[in-house]
């Protein structure tokens, strides 16, 4: 049992494993912030310009069987427009990473015995002159 419980302990604890609890976490509360932004904003936004169209009545009838044709399409624009905003975020993220990582390193200090080795020399250059 103490085996188990050790193998568990450091399977848990591997970086692999809390990186993906963290991710999924952020990950919830972002689907919050991505829902809000389409059903607050952008489908107002839609609506308006669509003439407050509503697909959630559309349907149609098979035999004894109604087909609701228009949550589907509801249901087809919201993911739609979710992908558009988390397209969108990453871009944006992905253009502020690229920026930092353009940004040059500083230089490195040059060895000492390289920097004694040149001054040797340019006073060596000096005394010939």
């Amino acid at each position: 049992m103490k085996n188990f419980i050790h193998e568990f302990k450091t399977f848990a604890m591997r970086g692999n494993v809390l990186d993906m609890a963290i991710g999924i976490i952020i990950g919830g509360a972002f689907t919050s912030i991505v829902n809000s932004l389409v059903n607050d904003v952008f489908t107002p936004v839609i609506g308006v310009i669509t003439g407050g169209i509503d697909f959630s009545a559309l349907s149609f009838g098979i035999g004894g069987a109604q087909i609701m044709i228009g949550n589907f399409i509801n249901a087809v624009i919201s993911f739609l427009l979710v992908a558009l905003c988390v397209f969108i975020v990453m871009k944006a993220f992905n253009k502020i990473a690229k920026k930092k990582a353009e940004e040059p390193a500083p230089q490195p200090a040059p060895d000492p015995q390289v920097v004694l080795l040149e001054e040797i020399r340019d006073l060596l250059k000096n005394q010939n002159k």
